[in-house]
């Protein structure tokens, strides 16, 4: 380490600690709080509570203000050790090992080339920069199924690797799947170590994360796409690393000038689920961003999310109902590898039925993450904007 980056270091763990000296980090149990503690009206934490479970899909909520618990809540037969799925709120975790990467000195800037640690890019895709996987604007092949297709694959690192060009990149924002599976590529050739191994190495351990599972494919590519699962409190606590500029507990965990970049506005994105008006930077979503207040926020598939108002160092994460009898964290397909020719809600529909006539067994004949029907959301994604409002307002007067 040179003297530039070590003075550089010492400056942010010193006003770190300076800015957080009273501040409250959870350990391995997490202290509540009433909301009234910190000036806000109890109606407002029970009104986003109930937004939440007016659709049945949800497994349980959580609502942080200065790293304590104000407000949680779980479904039948459900609790704090509960785990969910994060489907693509993964893709945020990941993308923060880069901002890590780059402040450790293995990967020199956003702006690189990925050909530059991928020699498989070295072609057509010669000019798409890191920065372009992360902010979604690689200009790679987008079909309408947005690549979810590689999720029943065998080998998704070989999938993606066969994704070739279809626009000049930096242009335009298409929500692609291959871009976030080709960051967990670049992060192996960058540092020697597979991205399920960095992120319970420089992330989730350092914060208190112990139970957890980190999937892979059948091949042992890590899904750097999706897939990380653990409790909501667990979720809770990245949302307030970032909510804390990448600080904890005396640790600068991520580099705060990564998370100041992540948490602007790059792309206006088309409407998703709901009419919300949505945007994104570098794997996180943008789901408030005005005069009254900014949130951000991970996303995963039927209605995985933490919000994160880092003004107000507020996080709440809701997660869908999830199976609490998976077995292992390497996707095997079984029989279920001759129905991906009938295209992701199809395969999706089938695999249910043979699931649910017991004529393979999740576990045994398969592994994989799965949501069921009980866990799809409905009402959630109309209250989005509800939610997000109920969120700012937590911190009006």
């Amino acid at each position: 380490m040179n003297i530039k980056h070590l003075f550089k270091c010492s400056l942010i763990i010193f006003f770190s600690l300076l800015a957080n000296a009273n501040t409250y980090f959870p350990d391995s149990d997490w202290s509540t709080a009433s909301p009234e503690n910190f000036g806000i009206k109890p109606s407002k934490v029970k009104n986003l509570i109930d937004l939440s479970f007016e659709d049945e899909s949800t497994l349980g909520v959580v609502l942080i203000k200065n790293g304590k618990i104000i407000g949680e809540q779980y479904a039948d037969g459900y609790d704090y050790l509960s785990h969910g799925t994060s489907w693509s709120m993964a893709k945020s975790y990941y993308a923060a090992l880069i901002g890590v990467s780059i402040d450790r000195g293995e990967i020199k800037s956003l702006d690189d080339p990925v050909k530059e640690y991928l020699d498989y890019f070295d072609d057509e895709r010669g000019l798409i920069t890191i920065r372009d996987l992360l902010n979604m604007s690689s200009g790679l092949e987008f079909p309408d199924h947005e690549h979810e297709k590689m999720f029943f694959q065998k080998d998704h690192l070989s999938y993606a690797k066969g994704v070739g060009v279809e626009k000049p990149s930096g242009k335009k924002f298409e929500y692609n799947n291959v871009n976030s599976m080709i960051i967990g590529d670049i992060l192996l050739k960058a540092t020697g170590k597979r991205a399920d191994i960095l992120l319970g190495e420089r992330i989730l351990k350092p914060i208190g994360v112990t139970d957890y599972k980190l999937w892979k494919d059948e091949a042992g590519n890590v899904m750097a796409y999706c897939c990380v699962d653990m409790s909501i409190r667990d979720y809770s606590r990245i949302g307030l690393l970032f909510s804390r500029n990448g600080y904890w507990n005396g640790k600068q965990i991520i580099p705060k000038d990564f998370i100041d970049e992540t948490f602007q506005v790059v792309w206006e994105t088309p409407n998703r689920f709901s009419n919300h008006k949505r945007y994104y930077s570098l794997h996180w979503w943008v789901s408030k961003f005005d005069q009254e207040g900014r949130i951000f926020n991970t996303s995963g598939k039927f209605g995985q999310y933490t919000f994160v108002d880092r003004t107000n160092d507020v996080i709440f994460t809701r997660v869908t109902k999830y199976d609490q009898n998976n077995h292992g964290d390497v996707q095997k397909w079984g029989p279920l590898q001759y129905f991906r020719w009938l295209g992701v809600t199809q395969a999706i529909k089938t695999a249910r039925v043979l699931l649910n006539f017991n004529l393979i067994e999740n576990g045994t004949d398969v592994i994989t993450p799965t949501t069921d029907s009980k866990g799809e959301s409905n009402e959630f994604y109309n209250n989005y904007q509800k939610v997000v409002e109920g969120i700012a307002d937590l911190s009006r007067g």
